[in-house]
């Protein structure tokens, strides 16, 4: 088992995660985080830290296109392990269906 990132990341990117994360799996997009699946120690403490519960354990169903975007996407995005101020308009965005099709960005983010 391991954590995945998923759409209510998406223009939320809180990252009360990487700052618990013991492992450092994080990494930056330009508007969402990913985890990396093979970093994660599965420890579960980002689940709880994120304010968009947008972290699951991919073991719930339906996941799987997440986990594959997570591990893709991990081996190109710079690796966060300090945590960044939200975008202004998070809560905004919190919650807003559709997010992947109409805001996803492929982009990496800055990183550390």
């Amino acid at each position: 088992m391991t954590y995945v990132v998923t759409d209510n990341c998406i223009k939320c990117k809180y990252m009360d995660c990487v700052e618990v994360c013991p492992v450092d799996c994080f990494y930056e997009g330009e508007n969402m985080l990913v985890i990396h699946p093979d970093e994660c120690i599965d420890c579960g403490v980002c689940e709880p830290e994120c304010p968009a519960e947008a972290i699951k354990p991919d073991t719930e169903p339906g996941l799987e296109t997440w986990l594959k975007l997570n591990a893709d996407l991990a081996k190109t995005w710079p690796n966060i392990t300090q945590k960044k101020p939200a975008p202004d308009d998070a809560k905004q965005w919190d919650g807003v269906a559709g997010k992947f099709e109409a805001h996803f960005s492929p982009n990496p983010g800055s990183g550390d």
